[in-house]
């Protein structure tokens, strides 16, 4: 079953345009359909915006939180893998 990392953040964020940024190059050295990505927008989900708005950029793994702000790519290709 893959695994599934879901970034939030919002637009017109660079923190989290960096974000998307290592996820993507991290993905595309992983096994083609070991994971699955999603994006959810803080902008349109007030449950995420009232948790989150403070951390954005942030990185989930199977639901748990990976991390935020800022993420390193061999930290969460180990995650990943």
């Amino acid at each position: 079953m893959p695994k599934r990392l879901t970034l939030i953040g919002k637009p017109g964020c660079h923190l989290c345009d960096e974000a998307r940024t290592v996820v993507d190059r991290v993905v595309t050295t992983l096994p083609t359909g070991s994971v699955v990505v999603e994006e959810r927008d803080i902008l349109q989900d007030a449950e995420l915006f009232d948790r989150y708005v403070e951390e954005i950029p942030v990185v989930l793994i199977d639901g748990e939180e990976h991390g935020h702000w800022r993420f390193d790519d061999e930290r969460l290709k180990a995650a990943l893998s």
